[in-house]
């Protein structure tokens, strides 16, 4: 391996790429889920025998990849080296030790060649249900939100735990989805290391040490060298997110020195006693996310590349909730964070970074149960993701209703309609919802969704930016505010179980983005493009 020139480094790693998107695309193909083969709420990658992550799919979220390249080190810590063996394959939805609530099972499985470990693969998928309150914000603490499974074998040379699965389907609403999700991450994880071994045919590689330091080095170096381009100085930002029962502070100082850089997110609100608290792996992942999106944005998402940012935020903070804090609608608060990093990279970035957006994906996890007990219709699982409008940008509009941070993608109705008794109504851009500004906010959405006859929801609402609409920026307006409400007017609340009737429909109006610059320097074109696709309606 250390013969290799830099060209040969640079082929493997493409390959490396293509590994690790077949990986996440056998996911995509073999999942029972809604939330990973229509939305791609997912992530994968390879990971050395150091448990360094090498590479990332480009299908997945922030929060799983990110958060994901931790997760491997605590397996290698608990199962520890010697007792794992080819065929093994081991889970966890631990949220301090995989990637934040216990929605998201990580799956891990050892590569070995002519015997020996030679490293990881990884992914991550959101699961319909894991038993507990359901997917929302009620819980007091993780006990309530659903089984927790540690760190443990899910399978032990090809042998497939019985036990583990008989508890799983007899703790869960959606046992075949649910179950059949986790054998679709085994699968994927076998996928991709079939792929590389294949590889390390090619190439004649024993091992993946040398590929792997180029790649850290490389990247790491790239990295620091981004940071050290910056001023040097201290950047702060603060915003207020709606929380559940009391508003939610956030406060970051970001502080560059030569190549290096901290965020620090002292004076941040303490851990609320509902269901929106952030373990600081997921403030990790999206903190990261955010900066390395405005400052590395083309080097390569890896282990290497995320080590130059230095995170912090106060242990007992909501950002660093300690066990056994709830924490199921962590994305709530946690995608909010590359908005507040980037408001204060702003201040040493001017011309880069956009105004805020809706942030925070609008999910809506509903129970469909039938009027009468006694009919004999089947009760249902529906989640849906739904997105509002990003912030307009130096140089271009937001854009309309698309996942950022996140990334992941909308189910479409048609495949929800598939999963349960509801029908959509209405699903279309929200006219005027986008800030004005040089260029404009993106639109939000307005959903109606209403249960099919003989059934009432329940439905657990886990939305913000609904008291505290995204922000402009550089003179723009702000987005237009959420809302939640009955088709009669009837007002909701943005976070928690709530009911529908059976005559009545739940309308959704998703934020739009703020704007960026001052409207009075958008251009004539632009304005006549908004009134003529309605995105703004001239009063």
């Amino acid at each position: 391996m250390s013969d290799l020139g830099n060209v040969d480094n640079q082929i493997m790693w493409n390959r490396l790429i293509a590994v690790v998107e077949e990986q996440a695309t056998t996911l995509i193909r073999t999942a029972f889920s809604t939330s990973v083969r229509e939305a791609g709420d997912l992530s994968a990658g390879v990971y050395d025998r150091r448990g360094r992550m090498m590479a990332q799919a480009v299908t997945g979220t922030p929060g799983h990849v990110n958060a994901m390249a931790e997760s491997v080190s605590h397996f290698m810590e608990e199962i520890s080296l010697q007792n794992m063996f080819e065929g093994d394959v081991y889970i966890t939805n631990d949220p301090w030790k995989g990637t934040g609530h216990l929605h998201d099972f990580t799956v891990v499985t050892p590569s070995f060649r002519a015997g020996v470990l030679v490293g990881f693969f990884a992914s991550t998928a959101h699961v319909v249900d894991v038993g507990g309150r359901g997917f929302g914000p009620d819980a007091n603490e993780v006990y309530e939100e659903g089984i927790l499974l540690p760190i443990m074998k899910f399978a032990e040379r090809d042998e497939v735990s019985q036990p583990l699965i008989k508890i799983v389907r007899n703790n869960v609403r959606e046992a075949d989805q649910v179950v059949g999700d986790i054998y679709s991450l085994a699968a994927c994880n076998e996928a991709g290391d079939n792929r590389l071994q294949d590889m390390m045919d090619e190439f004649q590689l024993d091992d993946l040490e040398g590929l792997s330091d180029f790649i850290m080095d490389t990247s790491r170096n790239a990295t620091h060298a981004r940071i050290a381009a910056l001023q040097d100085g201290t950047y702060d930002n603060e915003m207020t997110a709606d929380g559940y029962d009391a508003p939610v502070v956030m406060k970051v100082a970001l502080t560059i020195s030569g190549d290096d850089l901290v965020a620090d997110f002292a004076g941040t609100s303490g851990v609320s006693k509902f269901g929106v608290n952030v373990p600081a792996v997921y403030t990790r992942a999206y903190a990261c996310y955010g900066l390395k999106c405005a400052i590395a944005p083309e080097v390569p998402n890896n282990a290497g590349s995320l080590e130059p940012f230095r995170i912090i935020a106060p242990e007992g903070s909501i950002l660093n909730a300690p066990r056994p804090s709830a924490v199921s609608v962590r994305h709530v608060t946690g995608q909010m964070l590359p908005d507040v990093v980037l408001g204060a990279l702003h201040k040493c970035m001017g011309g880069v970074v956009p105004a805020e957006g809706s942030s925070s994906l609008w999910n809506v996890q509903i129970a469909a149960r039938p009027v009468d007990p006694m009919s004999g219709l089947p009760r249902s699982e529906v989640l849906m993701f739904n997105s509002g409008g990003t912030g307009g940008r130096p140089t271009l509009d937001g854009l309309n209703a698309t996942a950022f941070p996140s990334g992941v993608s909308t189910m479409s109705v048609e495949a929800t309609e598939q999963v349960g008794p509801i029908t959509v109504w209405r699903k279309e851009l929200r006219s005027g919802s986008g800030g004005a500004g040089m260029h404009r906010g993106g639109l939000g959405q307005v959903i109606e969704i209403a249960p099919n006859k003989g059934y009432e929801f329940f439905f657990n609402a886990m939305f913000d930016r609904i008291n505290h609409a995204p922000r402009g920026r550089e003179g723009g307006a702000a987005g237009a505010a959420g809302s939640v409400a009955l088709d009669d007017g009837t007002k909701l609340a943005g976070k928690g179980r709530q009911h529908v009737p059976h005559d009545r429909r739940l309308v959704l109006k998703l934020p739009g983005g703020g704007g960026y610059g001052d409207p009075a320097d958008r251009t004539q074109e632009l304005i006549e493009a908004d009134l003529t696709g309605e995105y703004v309606i001239n009063r």
